[in-house]
């Protein structure tokens, strides 16, 4: 089931990306590495000076709070990249989800290629700019919905949307507890919005109504 999961979401959820050949020197161009659930990809206050694309399975970004909290800023499938920073040092711990394949790119010295980045750039401002917008306004319920549409436009629009990440994640994603996210997603359910095919697994039967709500 695993694997099934982790394939069906690199088939759907990418998005179009400039071609490494375009952007970096074949030399700085890493082979792919594989990181288990749960394994640290980089840590908040490393050296940064990389960037990182999702060849298979999910990750998530986070901070630990000073009470010892966490909270989720970002999620990334297949196909996405992560990792920019406006400084030498991440901001954030990056972490597997679930058993993920990650592409490491290096720029080569000296090379401008603010052209290929600024695209990469804007679009996870506006995710982020739309992340802030969904835990300031919205309720559970519509914070919810507002992740499910999203979740399934990732993955290609589809009714039948993989979720690789666990209630918990979802609820330190939307500043949610994990007993409101299952809630809510129980409400949807009898409200006939979603069925609940698995624990990582939903559909999606009423989108316009699930968008709306969202809204």
């Amino acid at each position: 089931m695993h694997a099934y999961t982790t394939s069906r979401i690199a088939a759907q959820s990418r998005t179009p990306q400039p071609h490494p050949s375009e952007v970096f020197h074949p030399a700085l161009l890493q082979p792919l590495s594989f990181f288990p659930a749960g394994a640290e990809i980089y840590a908040q206050g490393e050296k940064a000076g990389v960037f990182y694309q999702v060849e298979f399975g999910a990750v998530r970004i986070y901070r630990l709070l000073a009470d010892g909290r966490r909270q989720i800023s970002a999620f990334h499938l297949a196909g996405e990249t992560f990792g920019l920073e406006a400084g030498t040092t991440h901001h954030f711990f990056a972490e597997a989800i679930n058993a993920t394949g990650i592409r490491v790119f290096r720029i080569a010295a000296g090379a401008d290629i603010s052209n290929q980045l600024l695209p990469l750039a804007l679009k996870g401002l506006t995710r982020a700019q739309e992340h802030l917008l969904v835990l300031g306004r919205q309720n559970a319920i519509e914070r919810v919905a507002a992740f499910l549409v999203d979740m399934a436009k990732r993955q290609g629009g589809l009714r039948q949307v993989e979720l690789p990440m666990s209630r918990m994640d979802i609820g330190d994603y939307l500043g949610l507890t994990i007993e409101t996210v299952s809630r809510v997603f129980t409400r949807l359910k009898e409200k006939g919005f979603i069925r609940l095919i698995s624990l990582r697994c939903i559909e999606i039967d009423k989108h316009d109504a699930l968008r709306n709500l969202s809204e």
